[in-house]
């Protein structure tokens, strides 16, 4: 395996980086709490990926099996435990575990014994918080098509588990 192509051409390199702070308020809180972090939006990192930090307040949630057809999902628990699909069964998963689903990869996620918390990584870097926000601000009163519209467009594709 060798490296890819060069996404860099310059002879000296820049100054480029940039700091997310870790102590700051949640870009996105659900009305049963959860709290979402973004700590690298897929625009601020030129579409190499997207990453943010999610937070369970406690009470079981979080999304059943579905897939992604454009997009990898990687998942790194920092605190407590939680559960992902794996395409076959709801495996516990905890603090320093790593979960890797490739495109096309069955996967859900899901706290079922209390708070926790973990970092999603998407890539490339979609634009996934349309969809967090789309979801936070509630979805009962959408109709089947427009609930359906939504999912395509956020490449989200639903199976049952």
């Amino acid at each position: 395996m060798s490296y890819p192509p060069p996404l860099y051409d310059g002879a000296d390199g820049e100054v480029s980086a940039w700091v997310t702070p870790g102590e700051r308020e949640p870009d996105l809180v659900y009305p049963n709490g959860n709290r979402v972090h973004h700590v690298a939006r897929g625009e601020a990192t030129g579409g190499l990926f997207g990453l943010y930090r999610w937070s369970f307040a406690g009470p079981p949630s979080g999304p059943g099996p579905h897939f992604h057809r454009t997009i990898s999902e990687s998942f790194y628990v920092l605190e407590g435990t939680v559960r992902i699909y794996d395409g076959r069964t709801w495996v516990p998963v905890g603090a320093g575990d790593f979960v890797h689903v490739p495109p096309g990869g069955l996967h859900g996620f899901r706290n079922e014994d209390g708070p926790a918390e973990m970092l999603l990584h998407f890539a490339p870097g979609a634009p996934r918080e349309p969809y967090f926000e789309g979801l936070a601000a509630g979805t009962d009163d959408w109709s089947r098509e427009q609930y359906d519209a939504f999912m395509a467009a956020h490449d989200n594709h639903w199976v049952e588990d």
